[in-house]
């Protein structure tokens, strides 16, 4: 079975160029390192310039927790965190 995740991140004010730069990082990352991972994509709210929504697809159970213990995941989320105003709004989906 599938995994989805709908994650929901406020960037604070002022720091959406360096948000967007580590994002682009860890999306060049899971593509090249995550093969249960069907998609990874960050989108940037029309209605609020400070809200991005990640949309994530993993094959099974196992590809998603594979993605959390990653070197890459680990390491481009300690370098995301000055960059968010507040913890993501993460939605699991089976």
């Amino acid at each position: 079975m599938t995994i989805g995740v709908i994650a929901k991140l406020t960037v604070a004010e002022g720091k959406n160029a360096e948000f967007e730069s580590v994002f682009s990082e860890l999306v060049e990352q899971v593509a090249a390192n995550e093969p249960g991972c069907n998609f990874y994509q960050v989108h940037r709210s029309r209605q609020d310039p400070q809200l991005y929504i990640v949309l994530e697809q993993y094959a099974d159970q196992a590809s998603f927790d594979a993605h959390g213990k990653s070197d890459h995941f680990r390491r481009l989320g300690r370098e995301m965190g000055p960059c968010l105003a507040g913890p993501p709004d993460i939605e699991l989906l089976d």
